[in-house]
């Protein structure tokens, strides 16, 4: 059993795992980028930022010093895609464990390279254990305690038992796997989708609309996901279709919430100018799209997306753009 954990993040998503993971240990620590909201973690409890309402465990000791963070045997990694390798860089320099397992719950594929967080990690962090949890795990209900699933996945199958256990808890079931790479593509590419989902709800578009929408975009995911490295398997699991459902649906989710706003006609400068919170689709479409047009894989919704928010396509442009495509047979993949 792993007896120090750190969780290095904490927006809403780490803030959460930080909750969880403290009912099955003696303490956690959780790491803040910025000094100020490790003060106010560790004063009022609660990260009014990112998770309000939510009441932080006494044994989540909070903290600022990543080296103090990086001594645990368990590093839980928690970080916008865009932050990731420069915080990895900074582990390794801070003397990561060479026995230390490193999860990531990142959903995100970094730009420019088109690596997963575990490549960026395998760069930074050479010869390290790695594993991801993904799922659909939205922050808010994982810390309320609402029941729910996610999947871990790792390269090395001796580590999941334990990991399994440490993950799990009365309201969350934890199940395993050794597609990490599968594991990883669903969890991000279905932010992107989220944001297309959402951009059909500002638009008005209708429920019918949005379920195919959402049904073609898992065949999109599967596609491009399998390309990539992932089991077909994987995308109709928890990381797939399951993220890909919640995201999409979810009042609470960033992306699709992005993503409405955009059909309403708001920019999506003026929408990263307005919230603290991170939508991972947005730099995961580009990354996205780039991986796609380098292997010659057909992604309609991405590239619409992409355009709508790299390139200035409007939100109703870019429907129209997927409606008019040529038919095809449903089972063409």
């Amino acid at each position: 059993m792993f007896d120090h954990i750190s969780v290095i993040g904490a927006g809403g998503w780490g803030t959460a795992l930080a909750a969880l993971l403290a009912g099955n240990r003696a303490s956690v620590t959780l790491w803040a980028h910025r000094p100020e909201l490790a003060a106010q973690l560790a004063t009022t409890r609660e990260n009014a930022d990112y998770l309000p309402g939510v009441r932080l465990p006494e044994n989540v000791v909070v903290t600022n010093d990543l080296a103090a963070a990086a001594s645990a045997d368990l590093l839980v990694l928690v970080l916008p895609s865009r932050a990731f390798r420069d915080v990895a860089t900074q582990l390794a320099a801070a003397d990561v464990r060479e026995d230390a397992v490193l999860v990531s719950c990142t959903k995100g594929i970094e730009v420019g390279t088109g690596l997963l967080m575990t490549q960026v990690l395998a760069s930074c962090l050479p010869e390290r254990r790695l594993a991801v949890l993904s799922g659909p795990n939205l922050a808010a209900e994982i810390a309320r305690r609402v029941p729910a699933a996610g999947v871990i996945g790792s390269r090395h199958p001796e580590i999941l038992p334990e990991l399994q256990e440490v993950f799990s808890a009365q309201a969350f079931r934890a199940y395993t796997s050794e597609d990490v790479d599968g594991i990883q593509l669903g969890g991000a590419l279905k932010n992107v989708f989220a944001i297309a989902a959402g951009a059909s709800d500002g638009l008005g578009m209708g429920d019918n609309a949005k379920a195919a929408l959402v049904t073609r975009a898992l065949a999109e995911m599967t596609r491009l996901g399998g390309a990539l490295g992932g089991r077909r398997e994987t995308f109709a699991g928890l990381s797939g279709i399951g993220d890909l459902m919640v995201t999409c649906f979810s009042r609470h989710s960033r992306n699709r919430s992005f993503g409405e706003r955009l059909g309403r006609g708001e920019t999506t400068d003026a929408i990263l100018a307005s919230t603290r919170t991170v939508a991972e689709g947005v730099p995961t479409a580009r990354s996205a799209w780039e991986c796609a047009q380098r292997l010659g894989v057909e992604a309609p919704i991405i590239a619409e997306i992409y355009a709508v928010l790299h390139e200035g396509k409007s939100p109703r442009k870019a429907m129209a753009g997927l409606l008019d495509r040529p038919p095809k047979p449903e089972a063409d993949r």
